[in-house]
C-alpha cells in the first residue's frame, strides 16, 4: 500500500442528526474512491460502516466507524459518527482526532436540535464545518427552508457553494458557484455531466458567486486587495481564501448531494481534496505539559489511542492517530500511561470492518493495531526518548442511571468483567458498585443508550441481566440543637465494658462561631474547648468534632473511639440509612471505669448518644438536585414545561436561541428517572437535555414522610 505523507492526509468527521444519511454518504465516498466495489445500504445491513450486530438489529449507527478513501492523490480519513445524542461519545472522540467536520442536514427537516448540539461541539474544539444538504431527492425535500434554518441557527458565515436546479424525486442537477458550472447526473449518479450554467440560472449563480468571492477575500488581506483591484478572484485564489476562512471558522460552505443516488458525491470529494485544511494547517495539539506537538514525519514517534473495541475472531482492536514521526510494523513503543512496552506487530488502514495491512503510517494519519497488552483508550505510545503524554478526551456527564444485576447471582464476577470492557469501548458509560446504595449503578447518556448496552450483554456475551430502579443517594442532616447521653455497660464475668458519653449536636455551617454556651430545659452547659477535628466527608459536607471534656471525666485516649462511633452512624443515618452531613458535635462530659472502660465501650456509647440526639435535633432528609437544561423546538415548549413542573422542577429561566427554546431548571434526581424517554416521546425525538449536579436540598414534608414509611417497611422485611 502507498504511504501517504502528512501533507497528503485529511481527517474528517461525519456529523448530523439521526436519519441525515451519514452512513449512506460514507458508503458512496468509499465507493467513489475505489475502497469498495459496490455500495451497500443501511436497510440491507451491508454497509462497511454499520457492521455490528446491534446496529443491524436496530437499523442505525451505535458506534463511530473509522473509514478511509483515496481521492486526487489524497487520503481522506473519515469517522462516521452516530446521530443520536445517546451515542454522543462518537462525535466527541472524532472531533478530538479529526480536523474538519461535515455536518449533514436532512433536506426534509432542516437544522434540528441535534444539529445544534453537534455544532456547539465543533465550536468547543474550533473545527472547520461544511454543511451538506442531503436527501434532495426526497419528495418532502425543501432546499430553501434548509438554507434558511442554517442561516437562522449559525449566521451568514454559512455561504452557498452549490444549489439544486430541481428538488424532489426529479433531483439530478446542481449549480456550483465556485466552479461556475452545472453538474448533471444520470439515474445511477456517479460521474456527472459538466455543463454551462443555463441562462435561466445565470443571474442567481452570478449573485451567489460574487457573495462567495467576497467571503473568500475577507479572510486574507492580499486577496482583498486583489478583489478590489480586479473585482473578482480566480479559482485558486478563492480556494486559498476559503481554506483560511474555514480554519478561522469565518466561512462555512454549503453543498448539496443525494448520497443514496450518488449524486454530487464526486464533486464534494474534489472539494475536500482541494480545499479542506491539511493536518499541518490546523492548530497543533498540546501535551499534558503544554508542549505543542507538530505533526512532523521526521519528529519523535508518538501515537494517541482514541478508541478500543473488542471484535469477534480478532479480539481487542486499538485505533490511534500518529501525532508525530513514523510508526512501522514491528516497532517497539512505550505506553506512557502504564510504563509498559508494546509491540506494533501489525498496522492497518481501516474501512469499517475491513482492515488493510500496511507497513508504515506517518504523522497525521489514522490507523489501527491489534492485541496490545496494556494499552487502552486515551493512552499515549511513544518511541524511545520521547516523553509526550496527551490529555485524555473528556466526555459529558451521564444523564440516565439504572441499577443492574445478573439474573444468576453466581455471574457477578462475569458481569463486572463485561462492564469494565464496555466502559473501555464507550467512555460515556460509567459503572460502579455503590457502597452507599448497595447496588451496581450504571450511568449513560439516555435510556436507549443503556438498553443498547443490555442488548449487547445479553446477545453478545450471553449473560442475562436485570435493570431495576436505582436508589437515590439521599443525605440526612439536622435543623436544631439537641443533647443526649448514653451509658454502655456490659458485665459477663471477668472484665466488663463501660463507657458513658454526654454530647450536644447542632447544624454546621461555614464560618459559625466556636461553641460557648448551650441551654436545654433551663439548664446551662458551658463548653471548654480542648481540641477540634474538622472532617471533610467523602460524600459531601462536614463533621466538626469538639473535645470539651473537663476534669478528666473521659480520658483523651478514648476520644478517637467516640469519634469513630459517631462516624459509623454518620455513614448510616438514623432516618433512612443514608449518609449524614453538616453536623457539629461537642462531647462535654461522661464517665469511665478504672477496669472496664475500653475503646469498644466508648465507640458504642458515642454512637448511641449521637443517634439519640440526632432524632431530637429536627432531622431532615436532603435530596440531590440537578441543574437541567432542555432544548426543544418551540412547538413543544408548553408540553415540556408542564412535564418538568410535574417533576417538582423549579424553572429558573427560558430563552429563545437560534430557532429553539432553552429551558433551565433545577430538578430533583428522583424525578429525572426515565426523563430521556419522556422527553423523546413528547418531542418526537427532537428534544435534548443535559444535567449536572447542583446541590443537596431538603425534601418537602410529604416526600420525607413517604421516605420514612418506605424505609421502615424495608427494615421490617430485613
Amino acid at each position: 500500500m502507498k504511504v501517504y505523507l502528512t501533507d497528503q492526509i485529511k481527517n474528517i468527521s461525519l456529523l448530523g442528526s439521526s436519519g441525515s444519511g451519514k452512513t449512506t454518504l460514507a458508503e458512496a465516498m468509499l465507493f467513489e474512491g475505489g475502497v469498495i466495489n459496490r455500495r451497500g445500504d443501511v436497510k440491507s445491513n451491508n454497509t462497511v460502516s454499520d457492521y455490528n450486530r446491534v446496529e443491524h438489529e436496530y437499523g442505525f449507527s451505535v458506534f463511530s466507524s473509522v473509514l478511509y478513501t483515496e481521492w486526487l492523490g489524497k487520503k481522506l480519513n473519515i469517522i462516521d459518527c452516530p446521530g443520536s445524542d445517546d451515542f454522543i461519545n462518537g462525535a466527541i472522540t472524532s472531533l478530538n482526532i479529526t480536523d474538519t467536520a461535515i455536518m449533514l442536514i436532512n433536506a426534509t427537516q432542516g437544522v434540528e436540535v441535534g444539529t445544534q448540539n453537534l455544532f456547539r461541539y465543533t465550536e468547543q474544539y474550533h473545527k472547520p464545518v461544511i454543511f451538506l444538504i442531503n436527501q434532495l431527492d426526497h419528495e418532502k425535500a425543501n432546499y430553501e427552508t434548509s438554507v434558511e434554518s442554517i442561516h437562522e441557527s449559525f449566521g451568514n458565515k454559512a455561504i452557498i457553494v452549490q444549489y439544486p436546479v430541481n428538488i424532489g424525486p426529479e433531483f439530478n442537477a446542481v449549480v456550483d458557484v465556485l466552479k461556475m458550472k452545472m453538474y448533471k447526473w444520470g439515474p445511477q449518479g456517479g460521474a456527472p455531466e459538466v455543463l454551462e450554467i443555463p441562462a435561466s440560472e445565470k443571474d442567481k449563480a452570478d449573485e451567489l458567486h460574487n457573495a462567495l468571492v467576497e467571503a473568500a477575500a475577507e479572510n486574507d488581506e492580499s486577496l482583498m486587495e486583489l478583489f478590489f483591484e480586479k473585482g473578482s478572484l480566480d479559482e485558486d485564489e478563492m480556494r486559498k481564501g476559503m481554506r483560511k476562512g474555514m480554519i478561522a471558522r469565518n466561512l462555512f460552505p454549503i453543498f448539496c448531494v443525494s448520497a443514496e443516488k450518488d449524486m454530487g458525491v464526486r464533486r464534494f470529494m474534489e472539494f475536500l481534496g482541494n480545499i479542506v485544511p491539511f493536518v499541518s494547517e490546523m492548530p497543533k495539539p498540546s501535551t499534558k505539559d503544554g508542549v505543542e506537538v507538530e505533526p512532523n514525519p521526521d519528529g519523535p514517534v508518538s501515537l494517541f489511542v482514541f478508541k478500543t473495541s473488542v471484535e469477534p475472531h480478532i479480539g481487542e482492536v486499538s485505533y490511534f492517530k500518529v501525532m508525530s514521526g513514523r510508526v512501522k510494523e514491528g516497532d517497539d513503543l512505550i505506553n506512557m500511561n502504564k510504563d509498559a512496552k508494546e509491540r506494533m506487530a501489525q498496522l492497518f488502514w481501516v474501512a469499517g470492518n475491513n482492515r488493510i495491512k500496511v507497513s508504515e503510517l506517518v504523522a497525521g494519519d489514522i490507523g489501527a493495531t491489534v492485541k496490545l497488552k496494556e494499552t487502552k483508550t486515551n493512552h499515549t505510545l511513544n518511541g524511545k526518548g520521547c516523553d509526550y503524554v496527551f490529555n485524555p478526551i473528556t466526555y459529558p456527564n451521564p444523564k440516565y442511571r439504572v441499577a443492574i444485576k445478573p439474573v444468576n447471582e453466581s455471574d457477578d464476577e462475569k458481569l463486572s468483567e463485561i462492564l469494565n470492557r464496555i466502559q473501555e469501548e464507550d467512555q460515556t458509560i460509567r459503572a460502579e458498585y455503590s457502597k452507599e446504595l448497595k447496588q451496581i449503578i450504571v450511568s449513560g447518556q439516555g435510556e436507549f443508550h443503556l438498553n443498547i448496552m443490555k442488548w449487547r450483554i445479553e446477545n453478545n456475551d450471553k449473560l442475562p441481566i436485570t435493570f431495576y430502579e436505582p436508589r437515590i443517594p439521599y443525605r440526612e442532616t439536622i435543623t436544631k440543637q439537641a443533647r443526649a447521653d448514653y451509658r454502655h455497660k456490659k458485665q459477663s464475668g471477668g472484665a466488663g465494658q463501660f463507657g458513658e458519653v454526654h454530647l450536644i449536636i447542632e447544624p454546621y455551617f461555614e464560618g459559625m462561631p466556636e461553641p460557648t454556651t448551650y441551654k436545654f430545659n433551663g439548664q446551662e452547659f458551658k463548653m471548654n474547648v480542648k481540641g477540634v477535628e474538622e472532617i471533610k466527608l467523602p460524600w459531601g459536607g462536614k463533621l466538626v468534632f469538639y473535645n470539651c471534656i473537663v476534669g478528666g471525666s473521659i480520658d483523651a485516649r478514648f476520644m478517637p473511639a467516640i469519634l469513630k462511633g459517631i462516624m459509623e452512624k454518620m455513614e448510616e443515618g438514623p432516618l433512612t440509612g443514608s449518609y449524614a452531613r453538616d453536623i457539629r458535635v461537642c462531647v462535654y462530659d461522661g464517665k469511665m471505669h478504672p477496669v472496664d472502660s475500653n475503646e469498644i465501650s466508648f465507640k458504642l456509647a458515642g454512637r448511641n448518644a449521637f443517634s439519640t440526639a440526632f432524632r431530637e435535633a429536627g432531622p431532615k432528609i436532603l435530596e440531590p438536585i440537578y441543574d437541567v437544561e432542555v432544548r426543544v423546538p418551540s412547538a413543544w415548549m408548553g408540553d415540556v414545561m408542564s412535564d418538568l413542573q410535574g417533576r417538582r422542577a423549579i424553572i429558573e429561566g427560558m430563552q429563545s436561541e437560534k430557532g429553539f427554546e432553552v429551558i433551565r431548571a433545577k430538578v430533583p434526581l428522583k424525578e429525572m428517572n426515565r426523563y430521556s424517554t419522556s422527553l423523546s416521546s413528547i418531542t418526537g425525538g427532537r428534544g435534548f437535555y443535559s444535567m449536572k449536579f447542583a446541590s443537596y436540598e431538603r425534601v418537602p414534608p410529604e416526600v420525607q414522610e413517604q421516605l420514612l414509611t418506605e424505609y421502615k417497611a424495608v427494615e421490617k422485611e430485613d
